[in-house]
């Protein structure tokens, strides 16, 4: 989907009937991949850190997701070809 600082930004094609989230590696995607839910207050939660990403890079991957909340629903409802959304939270 897009990708800050080396780390790929993107949805897995077969999780449609979760709640939306987005997976986070560094510059591939993977099985082990870090997740955060996105919230329905437009704002986004760590799910897991399966990267073993850095807590100073979580903080900013976060401050992006969330700035980018309204692209990624977006891309959501065109990926998976639906109009409803499924929040976490």
């Amino acid at each position: 989907m897009f990708s800050v600082s080396g780390y790929l930004i993107y949805f897995w094609s077969n999780e449609n009937n979760e709640p939306i989230h987005v997976h986070v590696s560094k510059g591939r995607p993977t099985k082990h991949a870090t997740i955060f839910w996105l919230t329905s207050d437009h704002g986004c939660i760590l799910a897991t850190n399966g990267s073993k990403i850095s807590n100073h890079d979580i903080n900013k991957l976060s401050d992006v997701i969330s700035a980018q909340y309204e692209y990624i629903c977006e891309k959501w409802k065109l990926y998976f070809d639906t109009e409803k959304i499924k929040f976490y939270l």
